[in-house]
């Protein structure tokens, strides 16, 4: 009897397919409670009597936490294997949701829903996709992409779970629902990782090169500047364009409905786009992602209505996340399996600050200016500059790792 699951190649345990879908409900989870954001941003404004540049602090901070602690977080899962520290994970994650629901002021908020939060996808992000990639090589996008499809599955899931229980129960029972929700489901996943024991060094399969190693190569730079400056415009519309949709007169409803347009997008990009891109060659395949949310970005600056910000919901969530998914893929083509949760974790640092600044700078440009037109134009150049840089990861000098899928 072969370990093998049928039609897959050599070396590709049938396990690594449970490891891949555990790791899709875990980012569901986990960025579903994040992304939910945009259902309570009204709630927060309305509670606090906040500007829309003090409330997507609250995003803004979850994001730079999980940025900022992916790296070491990557570092322990390679330590302690992706099933601890994920479990880890969904208890701040829950403990985060919980401890915001009884906030009584909007700085309680930052550091309940900002950092615990923050906190939480951190110690399951990059410990949960860095341990799919060493149980795949041929097909090692299609795995990516489907593990990451989580986060888009979340992102339409969740955000719309929560606006339905905030309108029946309020703001604070609904948070306490959704992190009931989040401790069941999550353990559940988080319990499910494996690492391959390959990527434990018990076999001559765990190749690559170390963290430092890698942080040695230009290829390694310019991966991290292109992830650093497509952060900003990947994350504002998760914050902004539900706001946005008020703005135009949208219903509450379709309004917050546009974040899960961005997560069916998502979905799309990363079932099919990672596919294909195990055949069309991967990081072509981020170059033309990058240029399409440039794309995403003028069709937002031209709305004036439902139907084209439902158009570029679609299209933006296309490009995240075909993006998001292939990002993992890279680095491993890249820089093996020897390091990969900690390279990969030490990289996606890079989207710490963008992740802030994005969300804050618009809410900071829309209190000045009255409109998002500054923030699309800006965001535009920004994808421009991301694409760039990945055509330098493309055209870098090889560092004695050979992936398919190159």
């Amino acid at each position: 009897m072969t370990d093998a699951a049928p039609g897959a190649s050599p070396g590709e345990p049938r396990y690594g397919w449970v490891v891949v879908w555990a790791c899709f409900a875990c980012l569901a989870i986990v960025f579903g409670a994040a992304y939910s954001f945009a259902a309570f941003f009204e709630s927060f404004a309305r509670e606090f009597e906040a500007q829309r540049a003090d409330v997507s602090v609250v995003f803004g901070l979850s994001g730079l936490t999980y940025f900022l602690l992916g790296a070491g977080a990557g570092v322990l899962g390679d330590r302690f294997g992706p099933r601890a520290v994920s479990v880890a994970g969904m208890l701040c994650i829950a403990g985060g949701l919980f401890a915001a629901s009884f906030a009584q002021s909007l700085h309680a908020l930052y550091v309940a829903y900002g950092f615990g939060i923050g906190v939480g996808v951190a110690l399951v992000y990059t410990p949960s996709i860095g341990a799919v990639q060493p149980w795949f090589s041929r097909r090692r996008g299609l795995a990516s992409g489907i593990a990451s499809a989580g986060i888009g599955a979340g992102t339409l899931v969740i955000p719309l779970v929560a606006s339905f229980a905030i309108a029946a129960w309020g703001w604070r029972d609904a948070m306490r629902a959704i992190a009931l929700l989040s401790l069941a489901l999550g353990l559940a996943a988080a319990l499910l990782l494996r690492r391959r024991p390959a990527a434990a060094g018990l076999d001559a399969a765990a190749t690559g090169v170390s963290l430092s190693q890698a942080m040695r190569t230009s290829r390694f730079w310019w991966l991290y500047l292109s992830i650093a400056v497509s952060s900003v415009a990947m994350f504002t519309p998760f914050a902004h364009v539900t706001p946005s949709a008020r703005d135009l007169g949208i219903a509450e409803s379709q309004a917050v409905g546009l974040v899960g347009v961005i997560g069916i997008g998502s979905l799309v990009g990363r079932f099919v786009i990672s596919a294909l891109a195990d055949r069309l060659g991967r990081l072509l395949t981020l170059i033309v992602l990058q240029l399409a949310m440039a794309a995403a970005y003028i069709v937002w600056q031209l709305a004036a209505g439902y139907a084209a910000l439902f158009a570029f919901a679609l299209l933006f969530g296309l490009a995240y996340g075909g993006i998001v998914a292939l990002l993992p893929a890279i680095a491993t083509d890249l820089f093996g399996h020897r390091a990969v949760s900690g390279i990969i974790g030490t990289l996606y640092s890079g989207a710490a600050f963008g992740n802030l600044l994005g969300p804050v700078g618009a809410g900071a440009a829309f209190d000045r200016f009255g409109s998002y037109a500054a923030v699309q134009w800006t965001c535009i150049a920004i994808c421009a500059l991301a694409a760039y840089a990945a055509a330098r990861v493309a055209g870098g000098a090889p560092i004695g790792v050979t992936v398919p899928g190159r």
